[in-house]
């Protein structure tokens, strides 16, 4: 098995997360703690506007510079198990993809469970894209070179609006960004049973956020839960997929890129042996974590630019 970075896994040790998972957790209130730790740091990456706006649901806009037009536009699904995260949890990520990308960063507050389970992300996310499609000038962007991008949760949610924008009149995308998604998928996936307890995302703590995201769910989920089990593939933008070795997701988004590729949607899958999940979220502080994302944001720069 890799070695996880030594300065990140001396970092994840020294901050370990609030597990979902963990008996008598309360996730909001685990959710709110994220918030207000988040709330405490000041930005490392400065961009030229940033600005909070209602839409059919609250999102913040970033701009790489104040009063530029004509930019893409990056819709930006936050992670956190459809119940934690926000914009403010996720504001450092979406700065440095507004900056790198040269793009309109618009990141989607949706709804989260417990208090709102599925569909109720997918339906939010999606409000927001279609307003995008329609008003992105408004904001400086270009409607016809708009993406999507998510890291975990989101990443499911962002695959999710890939097949509802095909299947729904729009708006046409030009790529994907799937940071270490959640997308489901038939089959075994050995990443489960080898990362019971890795650090970030345990397989217990995958199943705790689904509990309370689709608990209700029987039977074969819906592709708008599990975006993995459509049908038909084909036509979606071109993608990149991160996923790390550490991770009980990396098989399920390693499957999917396979399955795209397949469905002759261009796909590129990278995994960061050394990294673990969320590792976008460390790029402030680790070095490696930082260059990881970087190439990321490279594929997302490069695919906005076809």
């Amino acid at each position: 098995m890799p070695h996880i970075d030594p300065e990140l896994e001396r970092f994840v040790q020294a901050f370990p997360v609030a597990r979902v998972s963990a008996p008598g957790a309360d996730v909001v209130k685990i959710r709110e703690d994220l918030d207000q730790r988040w709330r405490r740091m000041q930005p490392v990456v400065q961009v030229g506007e940033v600005a909070d706006l209602t839409t059919p649901v609250p999102v913040r806009v970033y701009k790489p510079v104040l009063g530029a037009v004509d930019l893409p536009v990056v819709v930006f699904l936050h992670g956190g198990g459809w119940c934690t995260g926000s914009v403010v949890t996720h504001d450092d990520l979406c700065r440095r993809i507004s900056r790198s990308a040269q793009a309109v960063v618009v990141s989607v507050e949706y709804r989260m469970a417990p208090e709102h389970p599925f569909p109720a992300a997918v339906d939010d996310s999606f409000a927001v894209l279609r307003w995008v499609g329609s008003h992105a000038r408004e904001i400086g962007g270009d409607p016809s070179r708009i993406a999507v991008a998510g890291d975990s949760a989101g990443g499911n949610l962002a695959a999710v609006l890939t097949q509802l924008a095909r299947d729904n009149g729009g708006p046409e995308l030009r790529f994907q960004l799937l940071l270490y998604p959640a997308v489901g998928g038939v089959g075994e996936f050995p990443s489960r049973a080898e990362n019971t307890d890795a650090p970030v995302l345990s397989t217990a703590d995958i199943e705790a956020f689904l509990r309370h995201y689709a608990g209700s769910i029987t039977g074969e989920p819906p592709v708008t839960l599990a975006p993995a089990l459509a049908a038909d593939l084909s036509g979606l933008p071109p993608a990149f997929i991160a996923t790390v070795w550490h991770d009980p997701l990396r098989d399920e988004a390693e499957a999917y890129g396979r399955l795209l590729a397949a469905a002759g949607v261009p796909v590129e899958t990278v995994r960061f042996d050394h990294l673990v999940h969320s590792f976008a979220s460390y790029a402030p502080l680790i070095p490696a974590a930082s260059e990881a994302l970087e190439q990321c944001l490279s594929a997302l720069r490069k695919g906005l630019l076809r």
